[in-house]
């Protein structure tokens, strides 16, 4: 009897070691940090338009989240990690204030560790500094009482995606530092859920913050007329300067705003008011939006429509379309 015991409880010491060292295993699992390199260099603002041949700051995410005036110097970080034989990078700008233990005279000479920190986790930062420039190496631990505030949201980055081909599949790790360099935060989250453009996921999160896309913006949008706008639709909207006024200024000329892409052609072509009444001025009346971009894509002019007009009364957009091209009839290009 007393062997029995002595076995069991044996056994049961043995599987109270195993819960313990799984347990371990699933606290480190959850725990799991990322590493990597880092360089970086002090920038003044002089320097914020130019782009030193050293640097990567055109990699990952660059500066288009920032949005600073202040004229303050700042840090340009720029990260790199390897993983399964792929390396990634990305760069970023921070103040000073963001920085926890650095100051900018710490960046001229010696050792230095130094803390982000934001809701998505901590990046403890190590290494050295020699004239404004430096490098080391990085530790990343992502918050998970954060993304579990996220999934709960709507946003869950613990998901996997399908596996695509030649696309290395992000880990929850790698999601996570990119909600980190991104400042993703749970106002953000709230703030373009309450939009109620539908369902969004994690993807159109980052976009939103990569393009400063925010609830009013999406509400103003949604107001013109277009109420089944995508995310995408959003950030072409901000890549080329189409907003609710640019909309009512589409309207003013005469044109019915049509789709959504017709107002990004309008955009990239320079429609504009002042361009159409030249045009009308110079004869042509019931000018369509496409009248109009097609003339700005063969750089037909008030002037050259006067030109056309005074040789062919008659001539159409597409008569003076193929005289710009030189096949229109009696017509060659050099003549106008």
């Amino acid at each position: 009897m007393r062997s029995k015991l002595i076995v069991s409880a044996a056994v049961l010491s043995s599987l109270l070691v195993i819960i313990i060292v799984f347990g371990n295993i699933v606290i480190v699992a959850q725990q799991d940090s990322l590493t990597g390199t880092w360089t970086a260099k002090v920038r003044t603002p002089s320097e914020k338009h130019r782009t030193d041949k050293d640097d990567d700051d055109d990699e990952g995410f660059g500066d288009i989240t920032r949005d600073d005036n202040s004229g303050e110097p700042r840090l340009q970080i720029n990260i790199k990690r390897e993983r399964r034989g792929h390396s990634s990078s990305n760069g970023q700008s921070y103040s000073f204030s963001e920085l926890s233990g650095l100051t900018r005279s710490q960046t001229q000479n010696g050792p230095v560790s130094f803390t982000i920190s934001r809701e998505a986790g901590q990046a403890i930062f190590t290494g050295s500094f020699t004239d404004g420039r430096g490098s080391g190496t990085f530790t990343f631990t992502p918050d998970r009482a954060f993304f579990d505030r996220m999934q709960q949201k709507g946003f869950d980055f613990y998901k996997e995606k399908p596996a695509e081909d030649k696309v290395e599949r992000s880990t929850f790790e790698d999601r996570a530092l990119t909600a980190f360099f991104l400042n993703v935060t749970s106002a953000r989250a709230d703030d373009i859920l309450a939009a109620n453009f539908g369902n969004l996921d994690i993807d159109d999160l980052f976009k939103a913050a990569i393009f400063k896309i925010d609830g009013k913006f999406m509400a103003e949008m949604k107001a013109t007329g277009f109420p089944n706008l995508s995310m995408e639709d959003l950030v072409k909207a901000r890549i080329f300067k189409i907003d609710a006024n640019f909309v009512s200024q589409i309207s003013q000329m005469g044109f019915d705003k049509g789709n959504f892409e017709s107002l990004v052609k309008f955009r990239i072509f320079k429609v504009t008011p002042e361009f159409l009444n030249e045009l009308r001025a110079a004869g042509l009346a019931n000018l369509t939006g496409e009248d109009v971009v097609k003339c700005r894509i063969f750089n037909i002019d008030a002037n050259y429509v006067r030109n056309a007009r005074a040789k062919d009364p008659n001539a159409s957009i597409e008569d003076i379309v193929k005289m710009k091209i030189g096949i229109g009839k009696n017509f060659m290009r050099d003549e106008l």
